[in-house]
């Protein structure tokens, strides 16, 4: 994961420091340009300048693999917070609502 995120960062440095590359079935994406609803209104009120971007970089699949170009698709902060906050949102597997007994 340290590899890809270097990537990025190697690719396009305007994305700053906190990046998160997201799966392409990440539950915060409504393809691969683009947050859910959901996702652009969480980041609105508690992340703002949080934004997403399409990177292509060189990647090696497994290590000692010549790298292959991917497009990725990457949220930026502008500080870690931010980061942590949506990475806890967003891209664990959502907790069951219970029950109020």
């Amino acid at each position: 994961m340290i590899d890809i995120v270097k990537a990025v960062q190697a690719a396009d440095p305007g994305l700053g420091t906190y990046v998160i590359v997201l799966r392409a079935d990440s539950r915060a994406l409504d393809g691969p340009g683009r947050f859910t609803p959901d996702a652009q209104a969480w980041i609105a009120a508690n992340a703002p300048g949080g934004r997403l971007a399409r990177v292509r970089i060189l990647l090696a699949p497994f290590p000692g693999a010549a790298p292959a170009e991917r497009d990725v698709t990457v949220a930026a902060f502008a500080d870690p917070r931010a980061l942590a906050a949506f990475a806890t949102a967003w891209t664990g597997d959502p907790l069951p609502e219970e029950d109020e007994a």
